[in-house]
């Protein structure tokens, strides 16, 4: 079995080089390269591994970047740092990992699960590709801003000091953590395309809300649930009983979809 690691540094190559060798002696490691260009250069001369170990963060950028260049035509075992949001993407796509730092019985589970696996070079690479596509999602980018106007001005009001954003009387109006209420000319539907998942819950058609605005619940009628913010809200914020599970693990920050 040939394979070639892909890892900017030095020591944690070395050392992944000695786990490899107790645990699996039959690898015959065939180079050990560095950055993106490195990469690219020794796939494009060489014929394909049975295996690739990749670091996905190199010293000149993203390891994902070695995709744009070159096709892999076999199995990958990353190796990672990224949180559980991103590690979910390895999950659901059937591409292994091995969080840094790297330790015996996580690789030796990476190598039986490479063992196991039976895919064809066209199957690796569309695991490949669904999990840069669901990678792009994870990482995308939210507001850290929303300018808002203010008397004869716009200001920028940070994410993190919204409460909860709701639709009264047609105007979309934002409750800070100290009652300050804004004005914005974007629908709730845009505004929660914009905002990070992880901190904020679209309640329902008139309340977008954020985790930290989030004092306790009530049960309500029908199996829904009431939730009562710090501050005060003009009506009571419903969660349907369809939604509930999903505003749970939202809550407990076990949403990982």
């Amino acid at each position: 079995m040939k394979a070639i690691i892909i890892e900017d540094e030095i020591i944690a190559a070395e050392h992944l080089k000695s786990l490899i060798a107790e645990i699996e002696p039959d690898i015959e490691i065939l180079a050990v390269l560095q950055s993106i260009e490195e990469s690219v250069e020794w796939i494009e001369l060489n014929p394909s591994p049975d295996l690739v170990f990749m670091d996905i963060h190199l010293a000149d950028g993203s390891a994902f970047m070695i995709f744009d260049s070159v096709e892999i035509k076999c199995p990958i075992i990353f190796t990672t740092a990224y949180d559980e949001y991103a590690l979910k993407a390895f999950e659901v796509n059937s591409i292994d990992y091995i969080l840094k730092p790297i330790g015996k019985s996580s690789l030796e589970k990476a190598i039986l699960k490479y063992k196991n696996f039976q895919g064809d070079s066209s199957q690796s690479q569309q695991l490949i590709n669904n999990l840069l596509k669901t990678l792009q999602q994870s990482m995308k980018s939210y507001k850290s801003y929303f300018l808002v106007p203010e008397k004869a001005k716009l200001v920028p009001l940070a994410t993190e000091d919204i409460y909860y954003i709701f639709i009264d009387t047609k105007i979309v109006k934002a409750i800070t953590s100290d009652h300050k209420v804004y004005f914005m000319d974007k629908t709730l539907d845009e505004i929660m395309e914009q905002l990070d998942p992880k901190n904020f819950f679209r309640a329902n058609r008139q309340y977008i809300i954020s985790r930290l605005a989030v004092k306790d619940m009530s049960l309500w009628f029908g199996n829904k649930l009431s939730v009562n913010l710090k501050i005060p809200t003009s009506e009571k914020i419903i969660i349907s009983k369809a939604r509930v599970k999903e505003f749970k693990q939202w809550l407990s920050g076990s949403n990982l979809n």
